[in-house]
């Protein structure tokens, strides 16, 4: 595996890129995933969708383990990085190879914002397994929506059941929050914080203005 967008990007958008999109649970991530694939497909780009935990057969099977079972931290990351290992060898860097982008829904900075922060969990042990898995590869671009955790609680619980996840206090996810906040700090030029308390436009707005900083 290697580092870096194996296209450089070009003014109909992010030919070839790794973009990720980050955030608690609630602060509306799916949604404005629909509208970047809108956007770059009406571009005429080839884009894969795709979700972590999850993406290939065996990484769908341990994310259903993964939400239904308990478990502690340690196997919780372990979980998530051989589904991520499957992920990243079957599907995600054959769709680099080939120019497309590859717009994912949590990737790495999920299992330091959720294991790490979250549950507490070595930072160091979470870094190496982040670099025996990845080899190097990393998002290009990530688009965090950030939103406080009391207004995510009262999203979810009026759009679905919750799963074993989405079940925790709302202390958890202020660590989680403050995890993806750490992230971001390590990694400037990666991460733009998009502030998902507003409406569903402006916050579209705030995307869509992100991007076109960009040349995307």
């Amino acid at each position: 595996m290697t580092a870096g967008p194996l296209l450089s990007p070009g003014p109909a958008g992010p030919a070839g890129c790794f973009v990720t999109v980050e955030g608690i649970d609630g602060a509306g991530k799916t949604s404005h995933v629909q509208a970047l694939l809108e956007r770059w497909r009406g571009r005429g780009l080839d884009v894969l969708h795709t979700r972590e935990p999850g993406g290939t057969p065996l990484a769908e099977a341990l994310r259903a383990l993964f939400l239904a079972r308990e478990m502690d931290a340690l196997t919780e990351a372990l979980l998530v990085f051989a589904a991520r290992r499957d992920h990243l060898r079957q599907v995600i860097e054959p769709a680099l190879a080939r120019g497309a982008v590859v717009l994912c829904e949590r990737f790495t900075d999920a299992t330091f914002a959720y294991q790490g922060a979250g549950r507490g969990f070595d930072r160091a042990v979470l870094a190496q397994l982040e670099t025996w898995v990845q080899q190097g590869r990393q998002p290009d671009l990530t688009l965090w929506f950030d939103l406080d955790e009391a207004v995510a609680a009262q999203r979810r619980a009026a759009a679905r059941a919750a799963d074993r996840l989405e079940a925790e206090p709302l202390d958890f996810f202020a660590r989680v929050r403050a995890g993806y906040a750490e992230r971001a700090r390590q990694a400037p030029q990666r991460f733009v914080r998009l502030d998902a308390g507003g409406s569903p436009q402006a916050v579209r707005e705030q995307l869509h203005a992100a991007l076109e900083r960009r040349g995307w």
